[in-house]
């Protein structure tokens, strides 16, 4: 129904009223005689102002309604100041699902609420016909239900009155950091995207660098659909350097569809290959391959030209161990270090000498004899049986 329709229906049912009313004084005046001599004219005039009156008293209540998607929107209508018989309540709507002005809920006072072009039951009347409260729950809001709700009273002797209840929608972002995966270099990349997603209205997006700040550099794009959601993506920009891996940031995201900023840690992370290796040795007898690369490397220990003793040596990822020093251990181990960047390669030469073991144990053999015998002359010498032998010879 257009605005000129529902002002053109406002004002007959005024006039029926009007003369319903006028009709009533009239036979009223015409049985009393006391009144015959009032003119008919100024009666009608006289009832014509107290209906005016009234009708400019009387306020219907309404307001503007903010909801979250998905949460529960309570839409207030009620009239205040009047008298009046209120014979029926009318809800219309016009959102971006119906973009057109229709009727789709009514209220009468004895069958209730009934549904008009569809049901649609996540609305609920929850106001009091006798109280002249046409209020209605709206529960899981969704973006197609944003828009403007009417309510309309049908009064008598007043005619319809009605208010504008807007709806709008908060939609909440989705939100996420996507590491572009840079690589060591010497040219600015992008390190990093800070995207708030389908946010209603839109969010703001930007970086926190700290003592990166003058190492870096940010840009913000807004995309809006046609849903009124929006999305937002901030961009991280620096040169990717040893130095500046590892270095912690924040991406902060606010708005009104949030309650509180979100905060999103990242730590940049440039990406390379393994440097060069190096074998330390952790013991005599245990060795560790060390190098540097992002993400961290793989090792793998080999023998060149023949497979790795067994079990003379113990492999734990970077570190090798000789478990007996035997001749059988000799040769040139390699250490590979990898990752999806890259590889690179150490060596380490091992010689055991040929009878090495049996001359230490022979050497062990002797000290311990020498010790033994040096044992037994001190008890023996401590006894006095040294004294005694002397006396015996003299």
């Amino acid at each position: 129904m257009s605005k000129s329709q529902e002002r053109r229906t406002n004002e007959a049912n005024r006039v029926t009223c009007l003369f319903m009313f006028s009709r009533t004084i009239t036979m009223i005046i015409q049985r009393h005689s006391m009144f015959s001599m009032i003119p008919c004219r100024l009666v009608i005039i006289s009832a014509f102002l107290l209906t005016r009156e009234a009708a400019d008293a009387l306020q219907v209540i309404g307001g503007s309604v903010t909801v979250e998607q998905g949460g529960t929107a309570i839409l207030p209508c009620y009239v205040i100041d009047t008298n009046d018989d209120l014979t029926q309540i009318t809800w219309q709507r016009r959102t971006r699902e119906k973009p057109h002005n229709d009727n789709f809920l009514t209220v009468l006072p004895r069958e209730g609420a009934q549904f008009v072009n569809g049901r649609d039951d996540r609305f609920k009347y929850i106001g009091n016909f006798n109280n002249k409260n046409g209020t209605l729950q709206l529960s899981n809001v969704a973006l197609k239900d944003e828009g403007s709700y009417t309510c309309i009273f049908t009064l008598f002797p007043s005619g319809n009155q009605k208010t504008e209840i807007p709806l709008n929608l908060l939609v909440p972002p989705f939100t996420n950091i996507k590491d572009n995966l840079p690589t060591l270099g010497t040219e600015e990349v992008l390190f990093a995207t800070c995207t708030a997603a389908g946010s209603k209205p839109p969010a703001e997006v930007r970086w926190l660098t700290g003592a990166l700040r003058d190492k870096v550099r940010t840009t913000t794009n807004s995309t809006q659909y046609d849903n009124g959601t929006t999305t937002t993506v901030s961009s991280l920009f620096g040169v990717p350097t040893r130095e500046i891996n590892g270095h912690q940031v924040q991406c902060v995201i606010s708005g009104d569809s949030l309650s509180t900023e979100k905060s999103l840690p990242f730590t940049i992370q440039v990406y390379f290959p393994p440097t060069e290796v190096n074998i330390r040795a952790i013991s005599e007898d245990s060795f560790e391959c060390v190098t540097e690369a992002n993400p961290n490397a793989k090792f793998i220990w080999s023998r060149s030209g023949q497979p790795l003793p067994q079990p003379g040596v113990k492999v734990e990822g970077a570190k090798l161990q000789l478990l007996s020093l035997t001749s059988d251990l000799n040769g040139l181990y390699q250490c590979e270090a990898s990752n999806a960047y890259g590889r690179e390669h150490g060596q380490l030469y091992v010689h055991v000498a040929a009878g090495a073991c049996s001359a230490a144990w022979a050497l062990f053999g002797l000290l311990l004899t020498l010790n033994v015998i040096g044992v037994a002359a001190w008890c023996f010498f401590k006894s006095g049986c040294f004294q005694r032998v002397g006396d015996q010879m003299q």
